[in-house]
């Protein structure tokens, strides 16, 4: 099983969430949405352990099941398909989200969230 991660669960796994520890754990491959790194990255900033969250999430890239999910020219094309379809659903979401969500389905890979706000794409495969 391959999966990729939303921000909340990220934090999930790192809180010692039962549910996603066992999803990470039975994962072949884990995969980070630059945009959730991004979220990850800003929240460690404005926040007061920035430099022990930063090496945490450093150690957890270093894994050799962990990947990212970079951005280029063909991600922008599932951005506006997915952007497009929300906009006729009457049902905007996040704009981080909508980036995560166009990743997840570029790459074929289910995404693992606790934010209902992904339930709105019923194409996006969820874990």
């Amino acid at each position: 099983m391959r999966v990729a991660l939303d921000t909340n669960t990220y934090r999930a796994f790192m809180d010692g969430s039962p549910r996603t520890v066992e999803i990470v754990r039975m994962a072949e491959h884990v995969w980070l949405p630059v945009p959730v790194l991004a979220e990850l990255r800003f929240g460690f900033r404005k926040g007061t352990r920035g430099r022990v969250n930063e090496a945490t999430l450093i150690r957890f890239l270093d894994s050799a099941r962990v990947g990212l999910l970079p951005c280029d020219e063909q991600t922008s094309h599932f951005y506006a398909d997915l952007k497009l379809q929300l906009f006729k659903q009457g049902t905007p979401i996040p704009i981080n989200d909508v980036w995560i969500a166009a990743l997840a389905l570029q790459h074929g890979v289910p995404l693992h969230s606790l934010d209902a706000d992904f339930d709105r794409i019923p194409q996006l495969a969820r874990v």
